[in-house]
C-alpha cells in the first residue's frame, strides 16, 4: 500500500514563458538523468489548456487571445526518494534549473498521507497481532473442549487399539473445518474493509491496493493456524491407558 502511494507522488515544474524548445529538450534530457526520478511526462501550453477546460469547463480562450497557461513536466518520484527530506531537497535542484519557472508540489497534503500510512502500519500491525493471539486462544480453547468432551470415546478408542493418528485425524479435520469458516469470515471483512479504503484512496488519485493473491492468503491463513494450534492441542493425547 505505501509502494503504491509512494509511487503516485508527483511534482510538477513549470517553465517560464520564453523558454525555447530547445532549452525545453534539455531540461527533459537532465530529468531524464535523474536517479530519482521514475517517470516524467511534458504538458506542452496546448495540453494545459485542455487540461484546464476540462476541468474547470471554462474555456478561458473565448477571452482572452492568448494561451497564459505555461508548459510543465510532472515527474514521479522512485519510492526510495519519496520521503519528506529527499522531496525537499529535490525540489530545491528542481528550482535551480535555468528555464524553471516554478515547482510545485502538494507539500503539507503529501506529509499528511505519508504520516497517515505510518500511523496505519503501526494500526494494522497491532490489530494483526491482536487478531492472531485471539483466534489461537479460541481454536485452541475449541480444541480442549472437543478433547475433553471427547475423552470416554478416546479412551475406549486406545482399548480397542486404535492408531494415534486414527485418534487425532477427526479432531484436527474439525480444527480445519473451523480455520475455513473463520477465514471466510475474515474474507468478508477484508472484501468490506479494502472496498471503502480504495474509494478513499481513489480520491488522492491512487488506484486500486486490492491484489487478488490477498484472498487465498487470507482463506488459508485460517485452515493453518488450525492445524498448527491443533497438533499444540493434541501433543499430550497419546496410546497409553
Amino acid at each position: 500500500m505505501e509502494s503504491r502511494i509512494k509511487k503516485n507522488i508527483s511534482i510538477n515544474i513549470f517553465l517560464k514563458e520564453e523558454t525555447e524548445n530547445e532549452r525545453v529538450k534539455e531540461i527533459q534530457n537532465k530529468l531524464n538523468d535523474a536517479k530519482y526520478i521514475s517517470s516524467i511526462v511534458y504538458i506542452d501550453k496546448e495540453k494545459a489548456a485542455e487540461n484546464f477546460i476540462k476541468e474547470t469547463g471554462e474555456d478561458f480562450r473565448k477571452i482572452l487571445d492568448y494561451n497564459p497557461l505555461p508548459a510543465s513536466f510532472r515527474i514521479f518520484l522512485r519510492e526510495e526518494y519519496a520521503q519528506t527530506d529527499s522531496i525537499e531537497n529535490i525540489i530545491a535542484s528542481l528550482s535551480d534549473i535555468e528555464g524553471v519557472d516554478e515547482v510545485v508540489y502538494q507539500h503539507q497534503f503529501i506529509n499528511k498521507i505519508l504520516t497517515q500510512l505510518n500511523n496505519i502500519k503501526q494500526y494494522i500491525f497491532i490489530i494483526t497481532a491482536a487478531l492472531v493471539l485471539i483466534s489461537i486462544y479460541i481454536v485452541y480453547s475449541t480444541m480442549l473442549l472437543i478433547i475433553n468432551s471427547k475423552y470416554d470415546e478416546l479412551e475406549t478408542m486406545k482399548l480397542v487399539g486404535a492408531k494415534i493418528s486414527t485418534i487425532k485425524l477427526p479432531i484436527i479435520l474439525n480444527g480445519i473445518l473451523i480455520g475455513i469458516f473463520a477465514g471466510l469470515i475474515s474474507l468478508g471483512l477484508f472484501y468490506f474493509l479494502f472496498h471503502y479504503f480504495d474509494l478513499f484512496m481513489h480520491s488522492f488519485g491512487v488506484s486500486s491496493l486490492y491484489k487478488p493473491y490477498y484472498l487465498v492468503i487470507i482463506i488459508l491463513i485460517g485452515p493453518l493456524l488450525s492445524i498448527f494450534v491443533s497438533v499444540i492441542s493434541l501433543r499430550k493425547v497419546n496410546l497409553k491407558v
